[in-house]
């Protein structure tokens, strides 16, 4: 893919009735500084990158991405993405389903979740199966 392409992220419908998100940035709060800073750390570039080109629903829990990691250590990692704006989080009972922000990033920083999805990601433990 050349690097002016666009792809075009696997969508799903929003479901109606979704519980309100997880406090977030506005689209003008969004920093260029704090998204590639916390997509320095190689496993909140893997979870970025699965929900942009794996995801199968609109949002998915920390147990989706198959990461050998314990559960405090991956709501630290959500938790940093959601607060750069990279992530919108919302509470389901107990669980906190994710997907990324694809129109509102897109808007602020056009082009940046193509090189995203398609940089290399190293280092990350994962489940086996």
């Amino acid at each position: 893919m050349s690097a002016t392409a666009t792809h075009r992220f696997k969508a799903h419908p929003e479901p109606g009735n979704l519980p309100n998100a997880l406090p977030e940035p506005e689209i003008h709060d969004l920093r260029l500084e704090a998204v590639l800073g916390v997509l320095g750390d190689p496993l909140r570039l893997f979870i970025v990158q699965r929900l942009l080109l794996d995801r199968e629903a609109f949002d998915h829990t920390c147990g989706w991405f198959g990461i050998d990691r314990p559960k405090s250590s991956l709501t630290h990692h959500f938790k940093a993405l959601r607060e750069a704006g990279l992530i919108r989080q919302r509470q389901y009972g107990l669980e906190r389903r994710s997907h990324v922000r694809v129109e509102d990033l897109e808007e602020r920083f056009p082009g940046l979740l193509n090189l995203i999805a398609y940089w290399p990601a190293h280092g990350v433990p994962l489940v086996e199966k």
